[in-house]
């Protein structure tokens, strides 16, 4: 005998509500991916209980992607086939969209900082750990390269310094140098002929004019000092002859 039609309605033992919920559950997502694998097509799945607990699949590696073609595809539908009687209408699904996709969001950020994960599956925490060491990879790439740059300025500025220093180093040794120069040049300009008239010249001998030496005769004193200045001043005493 053939089993008759189940009449589908609310479940009011709250016990045998939660076993079928969490089997009904298993099966949708079990026929889920399977149709994404044989079919090769994009599922996105969304269930909440009736706690309002969130339940999710994506054959994709991330729901917001299959979300986001869903929008794109249902704006480009309305834009077509809209008109402005319906502009009211699409106002008001447009502000649940978003605010749908604000709810998301801020899921995901709890998620990605680490809140909020018992919920999750095993295949949830895995896709999500797979998304934080793509962007940790990013992040590391991303920090080595300024890394990198902020080292290849520092050795530019560096090597800029270096060759500043050596172009100094020299201007100053060629200064020298002409300085060297210029006061070998002075001291050579200043030789014998321009010093030779500070060289003092030795003083005759001292005459003694005034006295006479004990048992030395005036007369005889008196040739004595006409000899002295014969022999140094003999043009003169010419002259004084003459």
């Amino acid at each position: 005998m053939g089993r008759g039609k189940v009449q589908l309605k609310r479940i009011e033992n709250k016990i045998n509500r939660q076993v079928t919920f969490s089997k009904r559950r298993g099966g949708l997502f079990k026929k889920a991916n399977e149709i994404s694998v044989l079919c090769d097509a994009q599922v996105a799945l969304i269930v909440f209980s009736y706690k309002g607990k969130l339940f999710e699949y994506s054959s994709d590696s991330s729901l917001e992607n299959i979300l986001e073609r869903y929008e794109r595809y249902s704006y480009a539908e309305r834009q077509l086939t809209g008109n402005d009687s319906e502009s009211v209408g699409d106002w008001s699904l447009e502000y649940t969209k978003l605010k749908a996709k604000i709810e998301l969001l801020q899921r995901n950020h709890r998620h990605y900082m680490g809140e909020e994960l018992d919920p999750m599956s095993l295949k949830d925490l895995q896709n999500l750990e797979q998304q934080l060491d793509t962007a940790l990879k990013h992040i590391r790439s991303r920090k080595n390269q300024i890394m990198y740059e902020s080292i290849s300025e520092l050795q530019r500025k560096e090597k800029a310094i270096q060759e500043q220093n050596n172009m100094l180093t020299k201007k100053v040794k060629e200064k020298e140098k002409i300085m060297a120069q210029q006061a070998q040049w002075q001291q050579q300009n200043q030789g014998p002929s321009s010093t030779s008239f500070l060289i003092p010249r030795p003083l005759p001998p001292c005459l003694n004019v005034s006295g006479a030496y004990e048992g030395e005769t005036p007369e005889a004193r008196r040739n004595e000092l006409d000899l002295t200045l014969d022999s140094l001043f003999p043009c003169h005493l010419g002259y004084f002859a003459a």
